[in-house]
């Protein structure tokens, strides 16, 4: 992989991440992540970290086919990742008018797009560097 390919596949990532964040994350899957498993947590949960994963599939077939696992890693990572941010959001009752709310709703983003380095990394370990 070249360099501007290692810069095209980080923002691809970013795509990724913002296409399944915000674009194809349904109002359900929003308002129903924090929620008691019993309330639908786990549906909205699932369909969201689904998404993520097949996303992540399609990238990672197309660098590095071997890596597919990585998908399945992207799908409890972001699970846990976002429960977490929910959880602790509902709990404190922190809403979108808190700054609390906005600084771990700004920790979430973050650790997604940290593991989506870690996603990169090893796809370029995997595939190597060309001049």
């Amino acid at each position: 992989m070249t360099y501007l390919g290692i810069l095209i596949l980080y923002l691809v990532f970013r795509a990724k991440q913002m296409i399944c964040d915000f674009v194809l994350q349904s109002t359900y899957m929003v308002t129903h992540k924090h929620k008691a498993w019993r309330e639908g947590a786990a549906k909205a949960l699932f369909q969201h970290c689904a998404i993520h994963a097949v996303f992540t599939l399609a990238i990672v077939l197309y660098y590095a086919p071997q890596l597919w696992w990585l998908s399945l890693f992207d799908f409890a990572l972001h699970a846990g990742i976002d429960r977490l941010k929910g959880v602790l959001t509902q709990k404190a009752g922190w809403t979108y008018n808190d700054h609390k709310f906005w600084v771990v709703f700004g920790l979430d983003q973050e650790a997604h797009n940290l593991s989506h380095l870690l996603y990169l990394v090893l796809i370029v370990a995997t595939i190597g560097i060309t001049a």
